[in-house]
């Protein structure tokens, strides 16, 4: 997590061009504007390998809405889960307009999660949700600050406490306080990572400076690290369907304020000992509609079509925005 300053994220509001729409009729109130252009003031759709589909932006007034660290989309790609770095889950489901691009949210739900001791509303530096994976029967979550990442029932997560932990196979002196793995996903199934969960630090570094990672389970599990491009740190990623990784990365500079950049990098290179890095799909600035951008999924429509949602962490500011945005992967998961 990252708590943007007044100034820089006070200026994410100019130039949004968005018109109210009307609020979810089901669950928690949420009212949507539409966001149709990427670039502030610009009318081009393509940036780098993707396309810009649409987003919206988001708010509701229950005070528990927002502040989403990961979010997972069911196999209907309409349902989500989401959770809150404030140690809570969110479900629900986007909805669209007759193009196809987002606009809205609807059943909204946000409920506490529960310790390993059954308690709700716990304080935030034992429940720092940050990460999240969906897997056959389980909901993977793990934490910030109690570095750790647990596992819990699916369906029912939001009634339980977790059922058990992965192993985390480095040193809890190794894990920065604010800095621990933000990003968990499950590798595809059919893959040489055989759905393994697999986790990289935002920004816990080797000796190399590298970015500490690992996959937790399966044939391959052990310790890996991914390259880390200075200022950039980790947020997020996905597994596109052919194994392919990407990695949504954030930075933060008084000179220019926030960014955000998406990597790609070759499943076959992601194994124990190894040092990964991979090609930039999207490198945006303030000159782009983004806030602090820190979960991001992987769609694939019936067409075929690969799409990439990315979703921002509000930290509860009036200064910063809930941003729910969708691109195209140009060229599909095996480009040119």
């Amino acid at each position: 997590m990252m708590r943007l300053s007044a100034l820089f994220a006070a200026a994410l509001a100019a130039g949004v061009l968005v018109w109210p729409l009307a609020a979810t009729s089901a669950g928690l109130q949420v009212d949507s504007s539409t966001i149709s252009h990427f670039g502030v003031g610009s009318m081009e759709r393509a940036f780098g390998r993707l396309e810009f589909v649409g987003g919206i932006s988001y708010s509701s007034p229950d005070r528990l809405v927002g502040a989403v660290s990961a979010i997972r989309f069911r196999p209907d790609g309409t349902h989500f889960v989401a959770v809150l770095d404030t140690g809570h889950w969110m479900t629900g489901a986007i909805r669209r307009n007759e193009e196809g691009a987002l606009s809205g949210l609807a059943e909204v739900q946000v409920s506490s999660m529960l310790n390993a001791e059954g308690r709700d509303e716990n304080a935030k530096w034992m429940m720092d949700a940050e990460g999240l994976a969906l897997a056959p029967g389980v909901a993977i979550v793990s934490y910030e600050q109690r570095h750790r990442v647990d596992v819990y029932p699916d369906p029912g997560f939001e009634r339980s406490a977790p059922k058990g932990s992965y192993p985390i196979p480095f040193p809890r002196s190794e894990l920065s306080t604010n800095r621990g793995f933000e990003t968990l996903v499950v590798a595809p199934a059919d893959g040489p990572l055989a759905g393994a969960p697999l986790i990289v630090a935002e920004r816990s570094l080797d000796a190399h400076g590298n970015l500490l990672a690992a996959i937790l389970d399966g044939p391959m599990r052990g310790s890996f690290t991914v390259v880390r491009n200075d200022p950039w740190d980790a947020t997020d990623g996905a597994f596109l369907p052919n194994g392919d990784l990407l990695l949504l990365e954030r930075r933060f500079r008084l000179a220019d304020g926030i960014g955000m950049r998406i990597r790609r990098i070759k499943g076959a290179d992601i194994r124990p000992g190894a040092v990964v890095d991979g090609e930039v799909l999207i490198d945006a600035d303030m000159s782009h509609q983004i806030d602090n951008m820190e979960g991001i999924d992987v769609l694939q429509m019936p067409d075929g079509d690969i799409r990439i949602i990315i979703v921002s962490d509000d930290n509860h500011s009036i200064l910063q925005r809930d941003l729910m945005l969708e691109f195209r992967l140009i060229g599909g998961q095996h480009p040119s």
